[in-house]
This record gives C-alpha cells, structure tokens and sequence, in this order.
C-alpha cells in the first residue's frame, strides 16, 4: 500500500499506457501507467480483458522496472 491507500482503488479509466517491452518484442505487449504519485499500471496488451496489476515505484525498482527507460518520470 501506499500511504495506507489502496492502488486498486485508484481510478485508470484514463491512464496513458506506454509499450514497456525490455526487447525486441515488435508487439509491445506489456504496458505501464503512471496513475498516481509513486503507483503504476502494468498491463498485458494481449489480454485486455483482465485488470492492469498495480505497484507502487519501489515495487517496481525491485522488480527491476525503470519507468524511466520507458519514457515516464518517475
């Protein structure tokens, strides 16, 4: 959680999801968001039905993640 505030909660209806494939991938099939100060989106642009997963910036530079390799600030 961040600050005690549940990410799930946060609204994305109108998140700007951004390709945040690590190779040469031509589908682009992960996507991140930006969607609240330090919480992103990561979705799966191949499974559009199901809801993105959420973390907050430190979940995502333990996992590895950079969002600003992708073009976000973080």
């Amino acid at each position: 959680m961040l600050n005690g505030t549940d990410l799930y909660a946060l609204d994305i209806d109108r998140a700007s999801f951004v390709k945040a494939c690590g190779g040469p991938c031509t589908e682009g099939c992960v996507t991140l968001a930006r969607i609240g100060e330090d919480a992103w989106a990561l979705g799966d642009s191949k499974r559009p039905d199901m809801q993105p997963l959420r973390f907050t910036t430190e979940e995502l530079g333990v996992a590895g993640i950079d969002p600003a390799r992708f073009g976000l600030s973080v």
